[in-house]
């Protein structure tokens, strides 16, 4: 058990998440992003599984018991995860759902916050992109959000931070994509 070390991890991400969001004009959702972490079925398999800080505990949870009872928990829990945005249609089953604006700005900054507290000093604007790229193909998302994540993430790489969150806040106000 590491319980110091889960905690300290992961108020460095909500910190980042809060300064994010700050930037994108979303301030009040970053200051309640995943408090449900600090839950005790989130906190707990956290500091059981926790490694490094270099990659979420869930991980290890899944190598070692088959599945993420934390991640469950947290994705039903937290709208700025695309999981979250799945619904059941009779007759066709499961369906993702387009994110709304405001949660879909929020999944950037968290995504954004992760890769800069696992990669540390390594971090680099691409890394977001890199990530979304070599993970894109195992997502059940909806397919306007997850080009449109691509084209944020590519935003980020090729122009930076102040890009991204200039055109951030457009979006998370108006819902009007780029092209």
């Amino acid at each position: 058990m590491h319980p110091f070390s889960h905690l300290r991890t992961i108020t460095r991400h909500h910190n980042e998440v809060f300064r994010l969001c700050r930037r994108a004009g979303i301030g009040w959702r970053g200051f309640w992003h995943d408090f449900s972490k600090l839950s005790p079925t989130e906190f707990f398999a956290g500091a059981r599984f926790y490694t490094d800080g270099t990659h979420s505990p869930t991980v290890e949870e899944r190598r070692t018991n088959g599945c993420s009872r934390a991640w469950m928990h947290h994705m039903g829990r937290n709208r700025h995860h695309f999981e979250y945005w799945v619904d059941y249609r009779p007759g066709e089953g499961l369906q993702p759902v387009e994110m709304p604006p405001v949660f879909f700005c929020e999944m950037i900054c968290d995504r954004i916050a992760a890769c800069k507290i696992y990669r540390g000093k390594e971090y680099v604007d691409a890394d977001s992109l890199a990530y979304f790229n070599r993970q894109k193909h195992t997502y059940y998302i909806h397919p306007s959000t997850a080009a449109h994540m691509e084209y944020v993430f590519t935003l980020l790489a090729d122009r930076g931070e102040d890009a991204l969150f200039e055109y951030l806040r457009v979006f998370a106000k108006t819902g009007i994509k780029g092209n």
